[in-house]
Order: structure tokens, then sequence, then C-alpha cells
């Protein structure tokens, strides 16, 4: 198997990746790029990313028998009715979104009769450094990335889209979209929502320069995720509001708990939970198959 042409619409990191790994593996003829911003293009053009600048996400799609939609979640509904009209009835059309609802939805409502091309995808990969300078063809390599197919999505293109991933080194998945947002509003969303309340709650205080400043390794840890792009997580912690409030309730359940073990006279109930806590995250392995730094 193989593509003639990627109609390749957002050319930063993720998007650009996807290109780079097709390429080194000889998956794809030629790569088609669009994106809003003319010096993208230029670098995506100068750094092998794309063969051919596009002037819209309608011609960048036209002919093109792979689409990947690496834009941020909240333009997916635009870039979604920009290119309807001219995707082919038998193009793999996916995304590379970190939520999955919404844009199911976005396309339910955008793709009419081409939603048969879609397969919602997520791969878990990331760098701190973001947009087509540090996009490299092995971002994917020993990553999962997450399949959440629609009904209406088509045999050959599911199996298209499992294929194209593991291809490229992927370990795929496949989830459906409210358990996807589900699963990553607790292991990814409200970590990554706490890093920044905390790094905000340290910094509000009039001595919090002065503490920051005697800050150790256990707080780099910790606060790593804070450095995060600040539009990408806005638009995911919007669009997954719901599950996220849910993973907040159930984050201050266990914050009061620990208040007040700490105010018991008992020592053995604040360390009860500390040990819940340990045996919990020692008893958790990493796999091969590692996440990423923005999810």
């Amino acid at each position: 198997m193989g593509f003639q042409q990627l109609g390749l619409i957002g050319c930063g990191l993720m998007g650009a990746s996807f290109a780079l790994a097709l390429q080194k593996h000889q998956l794809v003829g030629k790569v088609v790029g669009f994106s809003p911003s003319q010096r993208t293009r230029e670098l995506a053009l100068q750094r092998g990313v794309i063969h051919q600048q596009a002037p819209s996400i309608a011609q960048a799609v036209q002919g093109c028998d792979l689409v990947l939609l690496a834009v941020p979640v909240s333009r997916t509904a635009e870039c979604l009715q920009a290119m309807a009209s001219t995707l082919s009835p038998d193009c793999l059309l996916m995304d590379v979104g970190s939520t999955k609802s919404d844009v199911v939805q976005a396309a339910t409502a955008c793709l009419g009769e081409r939603l048969a091309c879609f397969v919602p995808a997520h791969p878990i990969a990331g760098k701190a450094e973001s947009g087509v300078a540090h996009a490299q063809a092995d971002l994917y390599q020993d990553r999962r990335t997450i399949l959440t197919p629609l009904l209406q999505t088509g045999a050959t293109q599911l199996q298209a889209a499992r294929w194209v991933w593991g291809a490229i080194g992927s370990h795929v998945s496949e989830m459906t979209p409210q358990a996807h947002d589900a699963t990553f509003a607790a292991v990814s969303h409200l970590p990554h929502l706490l890093a920044f309340a905390a790094v905000n709650a340290l910094s509000a205080q009039p001595a919090g320069a002065d503490f920051l400043a005697m800050a150790g390794p256990g707080f780099r840890d910790f606060s790593r995720i804070a450095a995060s792009d600040p539009d990408v997580w806005r638009d995911i912690l919007s669009a997954n509001q719901a599950e996220v409030f849910t993973q907040i309730r159930h984050f201050r359940t266990a914050l009061e708990a620990f208040e007040k073990a700490m105010q018991s006279p008992d020592p053995q109930a604040l360390r009860q939970l500390i040990e819940q806590a340990r045996q919990v995250r020692s008893g958790w392995v990493l796999q091969t198959v590692q996440t990423g730094d923005e999810d």
C-alpha cells in the first residue's frame, strides 16, 4: 500500500512530522501543503516537508488520496467545511486533534456524503517545541495512535488508517470518541490544568519569585507541562469541558480527603492516603509505547 498524494492542512509540528514520516518510509509520492501563514508554507517547502504549496484548503486536498488535518481543534469545522466539496470520494481523511467528540460533531455537520472518508485520529506524541522547524520523521515511532471511527466511516478508510499509522511506527488502538475524551481528561487534560493552576498560584504570591528560585527537581518534574502551548491547551480544555469538569470533581474529593487527614489526630490517616497513591504509581509502568510532551 501507499499513497499518491497527501494533502497536508496545517504544516506545524504534528502535520509536518507526519509528512516527513511518510516520505522517510516511501509511502507517498507527493505532498501538497496549506497553512494560513505564508512563512510556514515557505519553510515547509524549504525543509522538504511539502513539495508544493496550495493557496487554499480546497485546492490542497483536490486530487489527494490522503488528507491530514493538523490544525487546532477550534479550527476543525471551518477546515472541514472548506474541503468538503473537493475531497475525493475514496480519500482517507484524518485529523490529529487531542479531543474527539467535538471533532466528530464537526465532521458530521460539515462533510456530508464525504463523512465515510473520515477516520478521527489522535497520535499521542509531541515535543516541547512547536512548529515546522521542529518537525521530525520519527516523532510517531513507538508512540500510540488512537483511532475513533464513526459508524459511517468506510471499512476501506479504516483499514488504510490502521495501516499507515502502523507503517510509520505507531501502535494503533481504537476507542469510541466518548471513551477517548473521558480517558484523556483524566490522564492528560486535568494534569495540565493542575500544572497551570499550581504555577499561577505560586507566581501570584508576593514571595512567589523567591519561592521559585529555591525550587528543585520535584517542582521541575511536576510543572514541566505548564510550559505547554497556551493556544493548544485553551482549545483542548474548552472542547473537552464536560469531561474535565468531571475530573475536577474527582480531584476536589481527593484533595478534601487529604485536608481532612492532615487535620486528623491519627497520623496513619494521612500515611494511608500517601501509601495508596504510592502503590498505584509504583504499580504503573510506562510501556514502550510512550506519551508525548503535549498529551
